[in-house]
Order: C-alpha cells, then sequence, then structure tokens
C-alpha cells in the first residue's frame, strides 16, 4: 500500500474519531439542557443505560413483593385482656452474639401473663377503646421484616388466646401395658411443688418426667393425659418431649399420640 493511501486511511480514521467525540457531547448536553428527558434508549446511550441499571435493586425473585396478609389483619383484643409496650431495650440475640435494641409486650388476662419481644423495626398501635391492635414494620419489601411482621402476630394472638381462654392438649398412649400417673417426687423437685408424669411405655423401668412451670398435667385415664396451659409453646414443647419416648410406629400402631394425630400403617414383608 502507498505512502498517500495509508495517509487516507489515517485521516478518515481521525475524522471517524471525532465525528463520534462530537455526537457524544452532543447528546450530553442535549439530555442535561432537557430536565423531562428520562433515561435514553440503549442504542444511543448504552453508558446510561447501563447506570440507569445499577441504579435499580436487584431482584432474585420472580415474584412480586407483597405485603403480609396477616401481619396487616388487625387483632380483636378480648374484654379483660390488655397489652402494655415497654421502651426499647439493648438485648443480646439468642441467635447470634450481636445486640440490639427490643421491645416487650406484656401481655395480660384473667389466667396470667406473658412476655412477648419484638424486633426494633416492627411497630404496635394499640387502640384501648377500639380494642384493636395494628402491626406495621418500617419497609416490607425488605425479607427478614416481612416474615416477622406475620410471625409476630400470629404470636401475639396466640397469646392474647392463651391468657384469655388457654390452651389445651390431649396425649393418647396407645399400646399393651402402656399407662401413665402424676405424682409427686420430692427428691427430684426443680422447684417447690413440682409434679411428675410417670410413665409405663414397655421400658424396664418408668419413665419420669418433670412438669415444667407454667403447665398443668392431668391423668384423666391410664392412656389419656390432659395438658392445660397459658404458654402453648412451652405446653407443645413439654408434649414433644413425653412423645419422644414412644414416637408411633407404623406397623402396629402403637406410640404417644398428640391430639388428632394419625399414622399410616404399614404391611410387613413376608418372605
Amino acid at each position: 500500500m502507498s505512502q498517500r493511501a495509508i495517509g487516507r486511511c489515517e485521516a478518515c480514521h481521525s475524522l471517524t474519531n471525532e465525528t463520534m467525540l462530537a455526537s457524544r457531547t452532543a447528546l450530553r448536553r442535549a439530555f442535561a439542557a432537557s430536565p423531562a428527558t428520562t433515561i435514553p434508549a440503549a442504542f444511543l446511550a448504552p453508558a446510561a443505560a447501563l447506570q440507569h441499571q445499577q441504579q435499580q435493586p436487584r431482584q432474585f425473585s420472580s415474584t412480586p413483593t407483597r405485603n403480609s396478609k396477616l401481619g396487616r389483619t388487625p387483632v380483636s383484643i378480648p374484654p379483660g385482656v390488655k397489652l402494655a409496650i415497654s421502651e426499647p431495650k439493648l438485648k443480646k440475640d439468642p441467635t447470634s452474639y450481636l445486640k440490639i435494641y427490643k421491645r416487650t409486650v406484656t401481655v395480660t388476662g384473667p389466667l396470667g401473663e406473658l412476655d412477648l419481644e419484638i424486633p426494633p423495626f416492627l411497630k404496635i398501635d394499640y387502640d384501648v377503646e377500639g380494642s384493636t391492635a395494628v402491626l406495621s414494620v418500617e419497609d416490607s419489601n425488605i425479607k427478614e421484616q416481612s416474615e416477622m411482621w406475620g410471625t409476630t402476630w400470629a404470636y401475639l394472638q396466640r397469646y392474647i388466646m392463651g391468657v384469655s381462654e388457654g390452651h389445651t392438649a390431649i396425649l393418647r398412649l396407645v399400646g399393651i401395658g402402656y399407662r401413665a400417673s402424676v405424682e409427686q417426687r420430692g427428691r427430684l423437685e426443680e422447684f417447690p411443688g413440682q409434679k411428675f408424669l410417670c410413665l409405663k411405655l414397655g421400658f424396664t423401668h418408668p419413665v419420669e418426667m418433670g412438669i415444667p412451670r407454667g403447665v398443668k398435667v392431668t391423668a384423666a385415664s391410664p392412656t389419656r393425659i390432659l395438658l392445660e396451659s397459658i404458654d402453648r409453646e412451652e405446653m407443645m414443647s413439654f408434649a414433644g418431649r413425653v412423645r419422644k419416648w414412644r414416637p408411633p410406629e407404623p406397623y402396629k400402631g402403637k406410640g404417644v399420640f398428640i391430639d388428632d394425630q394419625t399414622i399410616k400403617l404399614k404391611q410387613k414383608k413376608i418372605k
């Protein structure tokens, strides 16, 4: 290629660069002078479109975020039940080593009193005259706040029912020789007046379980155990520990059943 041809190519290349630079400069000036103009098309200004995409929060789910259906439902307060919300206090989070500010909601009723800790981003508007409580969060688009919104609503509803009506559960002992009784065991008491649930579940020794504070246990019959408490979580935790000694097995249907629990029986494999 001759020197003249090379010179022409270099001149055309420099002219093209100058033209593109002038076009971009004019485009920036036009957008700066027009406040009503938003983001240009991607094929006109790729850098501007990329910057706009980076400013938007990234969504890792294809489903849109929604408010909690339970959380936004007002909680009805029955007669005789009162709520008391304390000021935020610095407390240690049981799931981590961090200390965060939490408020305590005290639910008082005819049967007793329960305390519920709520996170700092959750707010409860208690209307004494209307006997309702409305829960709200700072930002419902944040997953943690949206989840705790409905969870706190369910806990508050459960606590209100516990101090006003109480919770009950029935344990059924199914098996030959299975028996239950409530007795005193002075040498094993963890607190004064504690009673023990004595179970005969086919072992060589009886099973003695201390009844936790706040849970009332009655042996209505040798194979029926009635649990009563205002704290459903503590009551069902104790029921689960009793059931753990003899979980229902699928071949003979023996074991400890909670409430209306059933199990599907299996057929033995005969060779």
